[in-house]
């Protein structure tokens, strides 16, 4: 069965991608959220153990997907909230499988700094472009982000299997969307045009913690 909810996963997944790819607003609307819902389960057939804080963590990400369909303030700030709880908790299930004895200092303060001094870089950037009530709550967004990825990587530091640095690759892509909607968002200078990079690096991030947590 994990295999069917997983097929379903790559056919929505890539509707979407397409739909983004070409500015189908409605096709993007009606195809975003049985993207998290179809990983949901996959986890749940997939895993032997079932550990509540990553179903907690798919659940927040797949409301944060449905309050970013509306425009709106109201409803990026409410996205983002529902993001910052699923970070929160993907956080926690790193943590059980992490012993902190085995990740030394020389790993967890160049790690935090080195994400700390990203989202200042990324947060300079934007600033011309963002409204001022929300530059700081996304700078705190972005920042619980960094975070949930430097966890990842002291998972990987405390037990370095292929389920750890999978979850790393797609905690860093997850970072790498999160940026990349900003820019795409706010920034109508940027590049960036299209919501494709930031769903490709998003869909593809969240399969990959879920995959690795699922690879113990």
């Amino acid at each position: 069965m994990k295999y069917v909810y997983l097929g379903i996963y790559l056919i929505f997944t890539t509707i979407h991608l397409y739909a983004s790819l070409k500015n189908n607003k409605e096709l993007r609307n009606v195809t975003k959220g049985f993207i998290l819902f179809t990983l949901l389960g996959f986890y749940l057939e997939a895993v032997d153990i079932l550990y509540w804080a990553v179903v907690v963590a798919i659940l927040f990400s797949l409301l944060g997907d449905l309050l970013l369909i509306p425009h709106g303030t109201k409803w990026f700030a409410m996205g983002g909230v529902a993001f910052m709880a699923s970070h929160a908790f993907f956080i926690v299930s790193y943590i059980n499988y992490t012993d902190f004895s085995l990740v030394p200092l020389y790993v967890i303060i160049p790690f935090a700094l080195l994400f700390l001094g990203a989202v200042i870089f990324i947060f300079y950037r934007l600033k011309p472009f963002l409204p001022k009530a929300l530059f700081y709550p996304m700078a705190l967004y972005l920042l619980i982000n960094g975070a949930m990825n430097c966890f990842a990587i002291y998972r990987l530091f405390s037990n370095p299997t292929a389920g750890a640095i999978i979850t790393v690759v797609g905690a860093l892509l997850f970072f790498v969307s999160d940026t990349s909607l900003f820019f795409v968002r706010f920034n109508k200078n940027s590049v960036m045009k299209s919501h494709f990079l930031v769903m490709l690096t998003y869909s593809i991030g969240e399969f990959l913690i879920i995959l690795g947590l699922i690879l113990i």
